[in-house]
């Protein structure tokens, strides 16, 4: 039996943090015929969505949306509206055409999405999204959930 003596760093290393990335898709690829099938396809790049709504009056920013398709899959990263502009549909229209532009442009069939509980999980299931997972604590005194959302 061969013992091995290993030297554990904690250090941000870009170089090393893009190896390691390099290696772990290849592993996935190799371990994965779906991810395999993707490589080289349209469908492997995450490809940046970003819809900004200002206010007419001011030109100020009321609203945005921030995220990206992969895979079939849309994925929102960040939905903000100004607290002036709660209420109004502001973010249910963002979030409509975010999902529009997936499903037509990109041929998303799928959309996710994190949020915490003081934010909008029942805003998200107004809109038709389902909860697949809860994280309670995450941070602690928060709970985290994952919705997702066929889209039709």
């Amino acid at each position: 039996m061969v013992c091995r003596m290993f030297r554990i760093e904690a250090e941000v290393d870009k170089e090393r943090r893009d190896l390691l990335r390099a290696r772990l898709l290849a592993t996935n690829t190799a371990a994965s015929p779906v991810l395999a099938a993707l490589r080289g396809t349209p469908a492997e790049r995450e490809v940046p969505l970003h819809l900004w709504a200002t206010d007419e009056g001011s030109g100020d920013l009321a609203g945005g949306l921030v995220g990206h398709s992969w895979a079939s899959w849309l994925h929102v990263t960040y939905l903000w509206v100004d607290a002036r502009h709660r209420g109004t549909g502001l973010g249910g229209s963002l979030l409509a055409e975010a999902e529009r532009i997936a499903r037509a442009d990109r041929a998303c069939t799928a959309a996710r999405l994190e949020t915490w509980d003081f934010q909008a999980p029942e805003f998200y299931r107004k809109q038709g999204y389902e909860v697949v997972c809860v994280i309670p604590d995450y941070p602690p005194g928060i709970t985290e959930y994952t919705l997702t959302k066929r889209l039709g």
